[in-house]
């Protein structure tokens, strides 16, 4: 790794349009696993300029953007291997931070790991925190860098997907280039999870966890975040994989659009939204793909409807032609008719305001192809958007 200087992070940043593109679920998954595996609530994917803090993606706040001089992770950004704080009131290098000191906030736990590109440029940091101290083991250490490599792993294949996409052979090779990203991510990020999983599910068999309802509860929460997060790591690979190795079964549209709302209620509890289906068929499918689909579509929906008004999302489903013709319905603003040709190509986005309709529709569209359908958008019964699918029958 090389000494950073401004000029050459700026570049670097602009070359990946770290600043203008949605941070998107997969940077999003990325900076939740290394919350979990840290065992702290918030985590931050920070590049870090001339002048400001930029947080592109985060886990448990909303992004932000501060100056560099009140950026803790600017302060370390040269440090070559991860930083780590138990309290950072303690800690010289962030004792009169405005972060800790109540300016900002109040963060006592922060550890972080370098964003390095290819080239040796370090171009941000991943950082987790806490407002309580905590320790971090040296091996959950390790696996925080091992999710800021892949950050940058994910920079690197939306540089690249940019810049191969003018040609079929270029194309080509793009698809080329996620498949070997999903095979990496699976092999380090899978390994260290489904370590901290075993070790939380031989917790839950400790005696004092037994006698000791709360703890009790505790352990099954991590267990149950943690299995949530694998599926959540299916999810994101999903772009990269989709139609390689479909294995299509009848799939129960209404079991995995429960476990859709299941995952989301986080987001649909804070938008205070509603999300209503009526007795749902089976679809010939690939169960984890359409699971992404509908992922995409009603987070989409409830991200996209203004803050004026709660969200309203219906998924129904009418046959057609030996298929279904599956809808998701919401009551936002609809989407201008000149530019649906376009929504669902890779990173084209609908609202620059509110981030989303990146690598998600993209993701949609290729899963939804793959299984020989169509997938479009028109303006929903009494206003607002419906974005439509189509999927063959079992049978």
């Amino acid at each position: 790794m090389v000494p950073t200087t401004s000029t050459a992070v700026d570049e670097a940043i602009d070359r990946y349009g770290g600043l203008e593109q949605p941070g998107g679920r997969d940077l999003e998954a990325l900076a939740a696993l290394a919350a979990l595996v840290c065992g702290v609530p918030n985590a931050a994917i920070n590049l870090i300029t001339r002048d400001h803090q930029h947080q592109i993606a985060t886990a448990g706040i909303d992004p932000s953007v501060c100056g560099r001089e009140d950026s803790m992770c600017a302060v370390v950004l040269d440090e070559p291997e991860p930083v780590i704080s138990p309290d950072a009131r303690l800690d010289p290098r962030f004792a009169t931070n405005p972060f800790v000191s109540g300016v900002i906030d109040t963060v006592r736990f922060y550890a972080s790991a370098p964003l390095v590109t290819p080239d040796g440029t370090t171009i941000g940091r991943l950082c987790v925190f806490d407002v309580e101290p905590h320790e971090l083991a040296t091996e959950r250490a390790k696996v925080l860098s091992i999710v800021a490599a892949r950050v940058v792993d994910v920079l690197e294949l939306r540089l690249r997907t940019r810049q191969l996409e003018q040609s079929q052979h270029e194309l080509r090779r793009s698809n080329e280039l996620l498949t070997l990203f999903a095979g990496q991510v699976s092999h380090d990020l899978r390994s260290p999870l489904t370590a901290v999983l075993a070790n939380a599910e031989l917790l839950a068999t400790e005696p004092a966890v037994v006698a000791d309802a709360g703890a009790a509860e505790l352990v099954q929460a991590t267990i149950k975040a943690g299995h949530r997060m694998a599926a959540l790591i299916d999810t994101i690979l999903a772009y990269a994989t989709v139609g390689t190795e479909l294995r299509r079964a009848p799939v129960s549209l209404q079991e995995v659009l429960t476990h859709v709302v299941a995952d989301l209620a986080p987001v649909i509890a804070a938008r205070s939204a509603e999300v209503r289906w009526e007795s749902l068929p089976e679809v010939l499918a690939g169960a984890e793909q359409l699971y992404a689909v509908l992922l995409n579509l009603v987070s989409n929906a409830v991200k996209f409807t203004p803050a004026d008004r709660a969200p309203e999302v219906r998924v129904t489903a009418e046959p057609l032609d030996g298929g279904w013709i599956v809808a998701v319905s919401d009551n936002g603003p609809g989407f201008p008719a000149a530019g649906r040709d376009s929504i669902f190509d890779l990173h084209a986005r609908g609202d620059r305001s509110v981030e989303g309709f990146g690598i998600g529709l993209a993701t949609a569209r290729r899963a939804v192809e793959a299984h020989g359908g169509a997938i479009g958008i028109d303006d929903a019964p009494g206003g607002g958007s419906r974005v439509w699918f189509t999927l063959p029958a079992p049978g």
